[in-house]
């Protein structure tokens, strides 16, 4: 009888990661596009622009690979929709009362831990020690390049607006899950987008919307609704299909954020925010990288 030997172990990147950090990295634009655009924007305003123009675009998308949203799940994308249309003036709100870097750390950092504790509940998850630990060493992280910020005002009412959107996103991302499994991930995202622009479109009413004809205006409208949201959420659909739900990967944002804070708004960081950028690194790479077990050969 030939001898077997044990095939041997090697990393590989999770499937889904690459299209989820790709992702993260253009949302992770979001709360910096904002701060630079016009005075008095309305958190609800740029909200409800974001997922108006990202919605129908790829929903059209969806149609003209005649991939139908008819025989989807009605009750998780309304959730889906609710989740959305709640994230949004709480994310924005939050990032203008504390900072870019803070709000998107604080809201997009809590998210995984939202996700693993309601993930069980949902769909009967478990979450494995490698999440947890993962998870532990990004939230770390966090916190150290949070505790660590010059020149960032740290404003209580907008960390709790953080949270809630933190915890939004968390239950869009399970809420969207089942449906993903079964259907395309363009149609899901684009009827959830939609929806929750309608849902925003009465807390809109009687807001300022003068800004968005001016050139600044425009632009940080076209680059929130294409590429921070149409092009990021085309991606993330593919993601989460593909990975499981509690992700860590979804940290990217803030780092992303925290990133463009220092670059472009001049936001300043200390020696300890560097080292919790590094554990927040770590623990993205130790969520994305898993080991690949090849099949045993048979035996002959």
């Amino acid at each position: 009888m030939a001898r077997i030997t044990s095939p041997r172990r090697r990393s590989v990147v999770a499937p889904g990661a690459i299209f989820v950090i790709m992702a993260m990295a253009l949302t992770g634009t979001a709360g910096t596009a904002q701060e630079l655009g016009p005075d008095g924007i309305s958190p609800q305003v740029v909200g409800l622009l974001r997922l108006g123009i990202a919605g129908p675009l790829l929903l059209a998308v969806s149609l003209a690979r005649r991939e139908s949203p008819r025989s989807m799940p009605v009750g998780p994308l309304i959730v889906a929709a609710a989740a959305m249309a709640a994230y949004q003036p709480f994310f924005f709100g939050g990032v203008g009362r504390t900072g870019v870097a803070v709000g998107t750390i604080v809201a997009l950092g809590s998210t995984p831990v939202f996700a693993g504790a309601l993930a069980p509940l949902v769909h009967g998850d478990a979450v494995s020690r490698r999440w947890m630990a993962a998870t532990a060493s990004a939230v770390v992280g966090g916190g150290l390049l949070l505790a660590g910020g010059e020149e960032i005002g740290v404003d209580p009412v907008g960390v709790a607006m953080a949270l809630v959107a933190g915890m939004a996103y968390a239950v869009f991302a399970l809420a969207v899950k089942g449906p993903l499994e079964h259907h395309s991930p363009v149609a899901v995202m684009g009827v959830s987008l939609c929806g929750g622009a309608v849902m925003l479109l009465p807390l809109s009413i009687g807001s300022d919307v003068a800004w968005v004809a001016t050139a600044r205006g425009a632009a940080v409208a076209l680059h929130l609704g294409l590429l921070a949201t149409a092009l990021a959420y085309y991606q993330l659909g593919f993601g989460l299909a593909r990975l499981q739900v509690p992700t860590t990967i979804s940290l990217f944002e803030p780092l992303t954020a925290a990133a463009l804070g220092m670059v472009v708004l001049g936001e300043r960081l200390t020696a300890t925010a560097g080292v919790g950028a590094a554990l927040l690194v770590v623990g993205l790479l130790a969520a994305a990288w898993r080991p690949h077990r090849p099949v045993r050969p048979p035996v002959p």
